[in-house]
């Protein structure tokens, strides 16, 4: 009887892991923020155009503040939350159904400063369909188990430091069998490897050059060459992703980055808006948001207290405040003075060294960028859209326009990127309102539906599903099958 159950019991589980391979591979998964190397674009057919909170809502579920995008792999949905003032939790729901399959909350401790709209449960998680991996700021990188969410690793971090308060929400990828994560913050940016099965290090590459940004890391490959490419202050920069040594760098990019690039045949594609012109360095930006007593020049005490040290080093007559020369170098790197403008790019990926005048293939100054929200490339065509509810279409080849500041009919903010699939353009408003868009040559408005609360994080798509995050609910909105 022994040897009969427990024959019974393997061969149970071997069919119940034969059933999860077989649905993690009919799976269509979305790993990261914004889907497949952050591309934004989903092969999902059937997916409704019109819909709502309480329309066409196969589930939802609460899951606490936050602004984290929710990911899907094998068949399920990830999601982070502040469940508490100081919990983290991280969720797990089976895509089709909405069944909780488990729930794991993390003690954050005392936690740093954010300016709104930003929430402390902001990055947006990834997954390898082994682990699920989470940064939080007081935490670091956290690697849970996909089967019951319990903790496999933790890699601490330092904090990071922002000088305008923005808050942490850089969000971690996977490659190959790496978790890659960069953090860029005012204070020490770096670009780091982990090992994704024991959380060691493999390496960190300083960028002591960068200001603080969000741009999430993306691959690139041309010509048997693979690159890891980060954005960042002033430069586009292509890593070696087996030991993080730069390869080459793109001069053309602006002071504050916090969007994210697309990849397509090799060409990546940038759009970036950083408020003033090109002479507008971190110096001026720092004078309106620190100066609070508009004297032209920065005391110790109007800076925030992590960059103290740096302030005492570049307060060369020891006066007591930091001024002229002093101010603009003290927080921004003397090889690296970007400024501000607004550009949309197009950049061959690979090289080497300082491919400025060899790769960037053509640049639009002053055009319809948003300094938030990430361009969408679909069908040879590269979208944008920004406050205001104002949309930007240009074709990939040559950038020629297709339209310009176009309004899609919702007024206010956005920080969700465009996400596409199903010949159509998904729009997500601030304001909760998602507007609907025909994936064609011309703009135009397929419907304008309510979410019915504030909607910050990108949806994802997969398996014929939207999911649709709010402050504080996930949605499945899906057609009746």
């Amino acid at each position: 009887m022994p040897f009969c159950c427990g024959w019974m019991r393997t061969m149970a589980g071997a069919l119940l892991l034969c059933g999860i391979a077989r649905v993690a591979a009919m799976a269509e998964d979305w790993p990261q923020f914004r889907g497949m190397n952050a591309s934004g674009v989903s092969t999902s057919k059937g997916l409704p155009t019109e819909f709502s909170h309480n329309d066409k809502v196969a589930w939802l579920a609460e899951l606490g503040d936050g602004v984290s995008c929710p990911i899907v792999v094998g068949g399920r949905v990830y999601n982070t939350g502040m469940t508490a003032p100081t919990t983290l939790s991280v969720f797990c729901h089976e895509a089709a159904t909405g069944k909780q399959l488990w729930k794991t909350d993390f003690e954050t401790g005392k936690l740093p400063r954010i300016t709104p709209p930003n929430s402390h449960a902001s990055s947006t998680p990834c997954c390898d369909g082994k682990r699920v991996y989470v940064h939080f700021s007081t935490l670091g990188l956290l690697a849970l188990d996909v089967a019951d969410g319990k903790e496999v690793w933790r890699h601490a971090l330092p904090l990071p430091a922002y000088l305008m308060d923005w808050g942490a929400a850089t969000s971690p990828i996977v490659y190959k069998d790496t978790l890659l994560f960069c953090q860029d913050d005012d204070l020490n940016p770096f670009l780091l490897c982990l090992d994704a099965a024991t959380g060691k290090e493999k390496w960190k590459t300083l960028r002591d050059d960068m200001l603080a940004g969000y741009a999430v890391p993306v691959i690139c490959e041309v010509d048997g060459q693979t690159d890891i490419v980060v954005a960042g202050s002033g430069m586009m920069k292509g890593y070696n992703p087996e030991d993080g040594k730069e390869r080459w760098t793109c001069n053309t990019m602006l002071r504050t980055i916090m969007t994210t690039p697309v990849v397509k045949d090799g060409i990546i594609y940038v759009a970036v808006q950083s408020y003033g012109d090109s002479t507008r360095t971190l110096k001026f930006a720092l004078l309106e948001w620190l100066d609070t007593n508009q004297d032209g020049k920065l005391a110790r005490d109007e800076v925030p207290k992590e960059f103290h040290a740096r302030f005492d080093t570049s307060d060369k007559n020891k006066d007591g405040s930091i001024e002229g020369a002093e101010l603009d170098t003290a927080f921004q790197s003397p090889h690296n003075q970007a400024g501000g403008g607004n550009i949309i790019q197009a950049i061959k990926g690979g090289g080497k060294g300082d491919v400025t005048r060899t790769h960037l293939l053509w640049n639009l100054n002053n055009r319809a960028p948003s300094n938030l929200t990430s361009p969408l490339v679909v069908n040879d065509k590269l979208f944008v859209v920004k406050k205001g509810g104002l949309s930007s279409c240009f074709d990939v080849s040559e950038g020629k326009s297709l339209w310009e500041l176009k309004r899609i009919g919702n007024i206010g903010d956005y920080y969700s990127s465009p996400v596409a699939a199903d010949g159509k353009i998904f729009v997500t408003g601030e304001n909760g309102f998602i507007v609907v868009l025909e994936d064609g040559p011309a703009m135009k408005i397929l419907a304008k539906n309510d979410m019915g609360g504030s909607c910050i994080a990108t949806p994802a798509i997969a398996d014929g599903r939207i999911f649709i995050r709010t402050r504080e609910k996930i949605f499945c909105i899906a057609n009746e099958k």
